[in-house]
């Protein structure tokens, strides 16, 4: 697994281990009855697909259950997806659910795949490249994208290659920085966001092994913590951005876990975001996304756990 993803199940396993045994068990069996027959998860409408079942398996993973039968049934949906025509978050979700059951069950879902195969993967993202020095969601797309640029690394880190252009890579992220402080998600974006933020400073903290252009300085760090603090609202929570109004666990795990990773996350007010957390959870298991939502499912359940874990740390 690469070393960023190893590093955040290690940091999240932990801090769910640090929670009372009754709310890790009502977490699990969430999590565990929510996998589907076929060994895969689902959102809230349709069969099970890979981005959910990366979710699932994430949950599993750091509440220490990803193994036995819950695993092998994942590794056969997994092995069935691997025919389908993938995009570069479907790539994602398939290599990091793969490592997770790898790391956790000793399941080798690509043992039986051809000799070349990751050379044919990295030769894909690189047609997803831009001349702005990012890379799209697709081949067809026109510019470069914060978030889908942030996937290409983790996967080539999976794979175990390094990226290609590094350099033209942090050039493009720093293109992306809002002078108020934050990233915006693509170049014609209007206001920066919680969630490109955080994928450019973990991009650009993965990357700085390769470049020394990459460095986080004091003046940028301290921008990007006021900027994810004013994220904060009343309820506790952290917003999408700045014309949102409504905090979201989506946001709050991404925006807490990079304030973590700067050393900063007890610029928070904490306390509020720990009751904004648990006024989410939900009594049978899981969470809701928002205030405004009346369902769940398990990407959001597992945000809500890794809030959970953020806040033992």
């Amino acid at each position: 697994m690469s070393v960023y993803l190893q590093q955040l199940t290690v940091t999240l396993a932990t801090g769910v281990g640090k929670l009372p045994e009754s709310q890790r068990q009502l977490h699990t069996k969430y999590f565990l009855d929510a996998q589907r027959d076929d060994g895969g998860f689902a959102g809230r409408m349709g069969g099970s697909d890979l981005y959910y079942t990366s979710f699932g398996l994430r949950a599993l993973s750091i509440l220490g259950e990803l193994y036995g039968a819950v695993a092998e049934s994942a590794a056969t949906f997994l092995r069935q997806e691997m025919k389908s025509h993938q995009t570069i978050v479907d790539f994602f979700s398939l290599f990091y659910a793969a490592n997770l059951l790898k790391v956790s069950a000793g399941i080798d879902v690509f043992s039986d795949s051809e000799v070349d195969w990751q050379s044919n993967v990295a030769d894909f993202l690189e047609t997803l490249r831009r001349a702005d020095g990012g890379y799209s969601k697709a081949p067809e797309g026109h510019a470069g994208s914060t978030y889908h640029t942030f996937l290409v690394v983790l996967v080539m880190q999976l794979l175990e290659r390094p990226l290609p252009h590094a350099i033209e890579v942090v050039r493009f992220l720093k293109s992306q920085q809002d002078p108020e402080g934050g990233w915006r998600e693509i170049r014609v974006s209007k206001r920066a966001g919680t969630n490109p933020t955080a994928a450019a400073v973990a991009t650009l903290n993965i990357l700085s092994s390769q470049t020394e252009d990459s460095v986080i300085d004091h003046d940028l760090k301290e921008l990007t913590l006021d900027y994810l603090c004013e994220m904060q609202t009343d309820e506790g929570g952290i917003r999408a951005n700045t014309r949102i109004p409504i905090a979201d666990l989506l946001s709050s795990f991404t925006g807490g876990l990079t304030l973590l990773d700067l050393d900063s996350f007890s610029e928070l007010d904490v306390g509020l975001f720990a009751r904004y957390v648990d006024s989410l959870q939900l009594e049978s298991g899981g969470f809701q996304a928002a205030a405004w939502d009346d369902a769940h499912d398990v990407e959001y359940s597992f945000y809500g756990l890794g809030c959970l874990a953020l806040l033992n740390q």
